[in-house]
């Protein structure tokens, strides 16, 4: 990814699964298994950030007529 490029949040939540997995092998030195883990807190931040305007959104869309806000939980299915 180059910077100033935005990342997806699926391509982010899969990078990170990446990033867990290859850290639980324990197979990296210390100064890599660091940045890896660096690396996996930006994607944690960009993965809530992105989750946050998702959220923002859904609550908008669901404003009602008199400026009435109606936040309504849904479910996610795997």
């Amino acid at each position: 990814m180059e910077e100033g490029e935005e990342i997806t949040f699926e391509d982010a939540m899969t990078r990170l699964e990446e990033i867990v997995e290859t850290l639980g092998e324990g197979n990296l030195s210390l100064e890599d298994s660091l940045k890896m883990f660096q690396e996996g807190m930006e994607l944690c931040k960009i993965c809530n950030k992105k989750l946050d305007e998702a959220e923002y959104k859904v609550e908008k869309l669901m404003e009602k007529e008199g400026g009435e806000l109606s936040v309504e939980g849904f479910e996610v299915k795997e």
